[in-house]
């Protein structure tokens, strides 16, 4: 994967309450282009695979199943800085101390159902991107 690009997600709970729009909208008018997208529902072995990076974390067991509790939008976005540029546009990962206008602030229910994941590093967003999309999806 070239730089430039990093993964998202929009998680159950944006999903289920209809915030899609509103987010792939604040991500296109932040000058993302979306060059992979996939509706999908996690099973519980799938989210857990995904998130195998925090089994050992107290949180792991409540992220793995509410992941799995409805659709995801899982993308693949392109910008210059991208990973740094989405980390800003969503926010704090606990939205109480997310700042006004980010996607948190805006969308998210609580630290856990936090609207969006954003990937941490260059490795994290190749890995996974793979998990969601093969070659052929990436344009």
């Amino acid at each position: 994967m070239p730089l430039g690009y990093t993964f998202a997600m929009i998680k159950p709970s944006a999903c289920r309450k209809n915030h899609v729009g509103p987010i792939l909208a604040m991500i296109n008018q932040s000058g993302f282009r979306i060059s992979a997208i996939r509706s999908t529902k996690l099973n519980k072995e799938e989210a857990e695979h995904f998130y195998e990076i925090h089994k050992e974390k107290g949180f792991y067991d409540n992220l793995c199943e509410f992941m799995s509790s409805g659709p995801i939008i899982a993308l693949l976005l392109e910008k210059e800085n991208a990973i740094e540029d989405f980390r800003t546009l969503i926010g704090n990962t606990n939205p109480c101390m997310a700042e006004e206008g980010t996607i948190r602030k805006m969308f998210a229910e609580s630290l856990q159902k936090n609207a969006v994941h954003g990937s941490d590093s260059v490795e994290n967003a190749k890995r996974e991107a793979d998990y969601f999309f093969n070659e052929r999806e990436r344009y």
